[in-house]
């Protein structure tokens, strides 16, 4: 489906040309790789590192418990970096969010590579890891819709989804590599299984601010700026304007997000505690999810520039409720295939096909003055459930086994699932239109 963009009609400013379109999706989407790789590399040493480095003496599962503590940490605080971010990415413009947010992540996360332990300083390592944890989750808060916004609001007409949805592939990239690296340390002596992939964040940064520093603005600002149209206030523009849309936001997030870390960190302890070789596997099945899904994001995005969003969202959320129960029954079965499929099939089925949607949609939702603000106010607000669901899920495993995550799992699926039926389908909003009425109300 085509649309005719607005942008330039009242300036005279170009619309964007394909040359742009790529460069400013690419250097999206390396950004939020570099941004993902260090924040999912601290969910991967806290299910396997950090409980016998920061918090021994403990039984097992109060060490997991206490690690998953410090990794929601990081959670709690990307509401403010969407804030932030929000208000900065508004009155300033979307490219400088990016280059602000990859350098905040970037530091704190090549710092946790030199912490102390907590038998070199005592209870002052946990503290220092729960600070960074939270610069890198303030870092992660603002990265997000500056980078979405880059990519959609630069996108060709009618391809919008395909481009707000390869940013996203930073995501499965991001924890490939993460997964890579530990993977590859995992036989170093010492510390430096854990070390190592946090020093090795320092590279990645410097090749991802490099690569920003060369995408332009989004014309849609530039008109913005142009017509004197900026939001003075954008984060309470937002709030006054279309409250009932952040927080719809919030629930339509909720799936996607819990599926992926409930996998991607909850599984990775549940399958260390049963032993053997269970962990590998567990890290193996997350790398092969994070190769297909550099290609399924592309796809599913595309997808809903023909099916819609909300139609192609509602596969996701539908799915997670289904495959709650048979995921976790085959992962503590204890039999690396039926392990994989789970692993796969989730990320894939669940997370995979709503995260796609997620750049273009959420974009199209919101009033251009404070789009920044909007988003990611809803984005990250729902952030604050999905850090402490492995938490919550490690609870309810040692109080009922597998079937207390699943059930967690299926919940959050019906939630996000009644969140999207009341959204409204944005397929052929217009980027450039500085309004927002005609999205008050489900469709």
């Amino acid at each position: 489906m085509t649309e005719t963009s607005t942008i330039g009609q009242k300036t005279g400013a170009a619309a964007p040309n394909k040359r742009a379109s790529v460069r400013a999706a690419a250097g999206s989407m390396i950004g939020t790789t570099i941004e993902n790789y260090d924040f999912l590399a601290f969910g991967t040493a806290a299910a396997t590192y950090f409980g016998a480095a920061f918090f021994p003496g403990a039984d097992p599962l109060a060490a997991t418990l206490s690690s998953f503590a410090a990794l929601a940490a990081g959670f709690l605080s990307r509401p403010l970096g969407g804030i932030i971010a929000g208000h900065l990415g508004d009155r300033i413009g979307r490219k400088f969010v990016m280059i602000g947010a990859l350098l905040l992540m970037g530091c704190a996360t090549f710092a946790i590579g030199f912490l102390p332990t907590y038998a070199q300083i005592g209870a002052w390592a946990p503290a220092l890891l729960v600070f960074l944890r939270l610069l890198q989750g303030i870092g992660h808060g603002a990265e997000w819709g500056g980078a979405v916004l880059v990519a959609v609001e630069t996108a060709p007409p009618g391809r919008r989804g395909l481009y707000g949805a390869i940013p996203q592939t930073g995501v499965p990239a991001g924890l490939l590599l993460a997964n890579l690296a530990f993977l590859v340390s995992s036989g170093l002596v010492g510390d430096w299984g854990w070390r190592l992939p946090f020093l090795l964040s320092g590279i990645l940064v410097i090749v991802g601010l490099i690569l920003r520093l060369r995408v332009e603005e989004t014309p849609v600002f530039k008109e913005l700026k142009a017509n004197n149209a900026i939001a003075k206030m954008p984060v309470l523009d937002a709030l006054r304007a279309q409250p009932g849309m952040i927080l719809r936001i919030v629930g339509i997030r909720l799936a996607a997000g819990s599926a992926f870390y409930l996998v991607t960190t909850f599984v990775l302890s549940l399958l260390a505690a049963q032993g053997g070789n269970l962990k590998s596997v567990g890290l193996m099945a997350v790398v092969i999810a994070s190769v297909i899904g550099l290609f399924s994001h592309a796809f599913f995005g595309y997808v809903s520039d023909l099916w819609g969003r909300r139609r192609t969202y509602l596969m996701g959320s539908i799915t997670t409720i289904i495959i709650a129960f048979p995921a976790f029954f085959m992962i503590v079965s204890g039999q690396p295939f039926l392990i994989v499929i789970a692993i796969v099939g989730t990320l894939l089925l669940c997370h995979n096909v709503m995260f796609a949607v997620e750049g273009a949609w959420f974009t199209e939702m919101f009033d251009p003055r404070f789009r920044t603000s909007g988003i990611s106010l809803g984005y990250q607000g729902s952030s604050i459930i999905q850090g402490s669901v492995p938490l919550m899920a490690a609870a309810l495993n040692g109080a009922f086994g597998w079937v207390g995550p699943a059930t967690l799992l299926a919940i959050v699926g019906v939630i996000t699932t009644t969140a999207v039926l009341l959204s409204p389908e944005t397929l052929d909003v217009k980027t450039g239109d500085i309004k927002a009425d005609h999205l008050g109300a489900s469709k």
